[in-house]
C-alpha cells in the first residue's frame, strides 16, 4: 500500500468532489483518503492498481490528472 496525492483539473465544486469520490471508491484497491477541488489523497494497493488505473478512473468521472506525487 502507498499513499499518493494527485492534482486534478476540471473540478470546480462539491458535486465534482462527490462524483470523483464515488468513482474512486468503486475501484478495488483505491481508497480515497481526502478528495477536494483540484486534489485527491489516495491510498493505493500497488499490487492491484497501476497509475494508469487511477488516471482512467479520474477520467471516467470527467476530470484529468495533471500531476502525481
Amino acid at each position: 500500500m502507498s499513499d499518493k496525492t494527485i492534482t486534478i483539473s476540471g473540478m470546480s465544486c462539491g458535486g465534482c468532489v462527490n462524483s470523483l469520490t464515488r468513482v474512486l471508491t468503486a475501484v478495488p484497491g483505491i481508497e480515497p483518503l481526502k478528495v477536494e477541488v483540484g486534489k485527491a489523497q489516495l491510498r493505493i494497493d500497488d499490487t492491484r492498481v497501476s497509475a494508469q488505473t487511477v488516471k482512467d478512473a479520474v477520467e471516467r468521472a470527467g476530470f484529468k490528472v495533471t500531476a502525481e506525487a
